[in-house]
């Protein structure tokens, strides 16, 4: 590293006072990261500029990656070895959460294929990152357990079926940037993964590249999906500001439900019951009045969690407190960019409808929140 940066200077000085910064910089050397994440930092940077500015952070967090695909690819061959992993004739039922990573998938694939043609290497290795942390790891991973664990044969055999196709395949995609890696777990999820593996082949290297399929689009279960994570994570921000057990079951109300939320609701209760740990979930009437409670908005539906015995009356009022300043600067915002003649003239009618749209929506959150402010500072 010393003479990569010190070589070829024109001034001895230059190059000393380097080489005392590097020492100090780096007073062991350089901790092996793994030639997987240094290949995937070089793509993360291959912009469209002709300088790199090398970062030891991101080096770090790729290496988490690695160990991130590594983690998963072990709870997936946990959960699949030796079992029917639903390649046979044996029926099978893919759950919401199935078919969702599935859509996601087929969406990943065709947006990395995209900027590879396109020489934006960089766009594909983000692409990748997102889809394998953010919605296989860190959701999908989570959402299998209900169903692997309590759910009927078919659904079991659904889920396995699921999580070998698109780990087996993501592999495949992944496999220029991070080779090694993808090579090692790839031999062992080959002899599960039935007719998936299109060619008998001992590497991964000589598998056809992944192709978009049309056919597992799915905008329903991609909106459904979102939906209830945005529901599962209306209840974890409040029992993180609450200080809540995440083990302790809760009861929650949910109001203003539109016909899509309550189809929603009724098709996937059971499911929501086990991911967010609820006791209960109830529907209240537009008139009826619920207990004190701590309030989250979830689109325009209402989510309210009963505070009896639980809430701290200062922290809630400090939450919606918190919540009402940052819709109000919001609002300002808005407000003021449609009061502004020269965006409004020149401005495209659907960005003004849209800026509109979210200006209706702030000021009626901000009703809500007050409503809820008051009915709090009441108790």
């Amino acid at each position: 590293l010393l003479a990569k940066r010190t070589s070829n200077m024109m001034q001895p000085k230059d190059a000393e006072k380097i080489a005392d910064r590097t020492r100090k910089q780096f007073p062991e050397g350089i901790s092996a990261s793994g030639t997987d994440a240094v290949r995937f930092t070089l793509a993360t940077l291959a912009s469209t500029g002709r300088d790199i500015n090398w970062d030891m952070k991101r080096l770090e967090g790729y290496r988490n990656f690695c160990n991130k695909l590594w983690n998963a690819s072990r709870y997936v061959l946990m959960n699949t070895a030796e079992q029917d992993c639903g390649f046979g004739s044996e029926p099978k039922v893919l759950s919401l959460a199935d078919k969702w990573i599935l859509a996601q998938y087929q969406q990943t694939v065709q947006h990395v294929t995209h900027y590879i043609d396109s020489y934006r290497f960089d766009l594909a290795a983000n692409a990748l990152y997102e889809f394998t942390w953010n919605q296989f790891c860190d959701w999908y991973v989570e959402l299998t357990k209900p169903v692997l664990f309590k759910g009927t044969e078919p659904e079991q055999r659904g889920t396995r079926y699921t999580l070998i196709t698109v780990l087996e395949s993501l592999l495949r995609l992944m496999h220029p940037i991070i080779p090694f890696i993808t090579e090692t777990i790839w031999q062992s999820v080959k002899p599960l993964a039935g007719n998936t593996t299109e060619h008998n082949t001992d590497s991964i290297m000589l598998q056809p590249y992944p192709e978009f399929n049309a056919s597992l689009a799915n905008d329903t279960a991609m909106a459904d999906l979102e939906w209830l994570k945005a529901v599962i994570t209306a209840i974890r921000n409040v029992r993180g500001e609450m200080n809540i057990a995440p083990s302790k079951p809760l009861a929650i109300l949910l109001r203003n439900l539109n016909g899509e939320e309550q189809r929603r609701l009724a098709e996937n209760q059971n499911f929501l019951m086990v991911m967010a740990k609820l006791d209960s979930i109830t529907v209240l009437a537009e008139a009826e009045k619920a207990p004190a409670s701590a309030a989250q908005l979830v689109g325009s539906m209402d989510l309210l969690i009963p505070m009896a015995g639980l809430i701290d009356k200062e922290a809630e009022l400090n939450r919606i407190s918190k919540q009402l300043d940052k819709a109000a600067q919001e609002l300002a915002r808005v407000s003021g960019k449609l009061a502004n003649q020269g965006f409004v003239a020149k401005a495209p009618e659907a960005v003004l409808d849209k800026e509109r749209a979210k200006q209706a929506e702030l000021e009626q959150a901000m009703v809500k929140l007050q409503a809820q402010q008051a009915e709090i500072t009441a108790l």
